[in-house]
């Protein structure tokens, strides 16, 4: 990031594992610190990894999970450039998320099994988890989980990656069958966009099976898949990285 051409980039794209070191150089600090107080806007993708998919860093890339906290490697490395500020969680509400597209893509080709569940809390209004570090009330730096995994297409112009939804769903009677359930994987704690902490419990090293929310709800994680499912992820992708590019060159 002490390249001098940085200063004629407007807005500037990393993906989080394209950088195995996240401590900077004085060098860096400084150039840095004067791009992004000039007017430059940094966006980190896949900089939100929730913790159960932190020990492979390329999981981070396949998977995203709704948080409102940056990775520890970013908070203590923007630290270096500007010890007074701290990432805020982005609010739905945002400017951001309606910088030229807004709401979500048509859900109607949803299955009804998923289509309630994403629009009212896996991406309402089309908006996502994420956190910022703000300039004189301007984003100068975003972070998000992986969102790029939803824009590449192959020669032929057809998708490279085929995307599934991870929903929550509860019943009444699984508080008391879940709250004493053994489980083979990680536990972890997520912050969720009001600060809030929800456990996780995993099956397996990767795949979030159930979740203790903090009212004392408990539900457990469906995964479906379908072409419709992952075509409207892209959509939603491609929507969602168009809002972020137009909000970095109008502010």
């Amino acid at each position: 990031f002490s390249d001098e051409r940085l200063r004629h980039c407007p807005f500037l794209y990393v993906n989080f594992a394209d950088r195995e070191e996240w401590n900077f150089s004085e060098a860096e600090v400084k150039s840095l610190r004067e791009y992004l107080e000039r007017g430059g806007f940094m966006y980190i993708d896949a900089g939100i990894t929730a913790s159960f998919l932190r020990e492979h860093p390329g999981l981070g890339q396949h998977h995203s999970y709704a948080e409102w906290e940056e990775s520890p490697e970013i908070s203590q490395a923007f630290k270096q450039v500007f010890p007074e500020l701290s990432f805020q969680a982005l609010k739905r509400s945002d400017p951001l998320f309606a910088a030229f597209y807004q709401g979500l893509p048509d859900t109607s080709l949803l299955p009804d099994s998923v289509r309630t569940y994403t629009e009212q809390e896996k991406w309402p209004e089309g908006t996502y988890s994420a956190v910022a570090l703000r300039l004189q009330g301007r984003i100068a730096v975003l972070v998000t989980p992986i969102v790029a995994m939803g824009w590449a297409k192959n020669s032929l112009e057809q998708w490279e990656t085929y995307i599934r939804f991870r929903i929550l769903e509860g019943n009444e009677k699984l508080p008391e069958m879940l709250a004493g359930a053994a489980y083979g994987g990680p536990r972890f704690e997520v912050t969720r966009e009001d600060g809030g902490k929800d456990i996780i419990y995993c099956q397996e090293a990767a795949l979030p099976a159930w979740a203790q929310e903090p009212d004392g709800n408990w539900r457990v994680f469906r995964y479906y898949a379908s072409q419709e499912i992952s075509d409207f992820a892209h959509q939603f992708y491609t929507q969602l990285g168009t809002n972020i590019i137009v909000y970095a060159l109008t502010n």
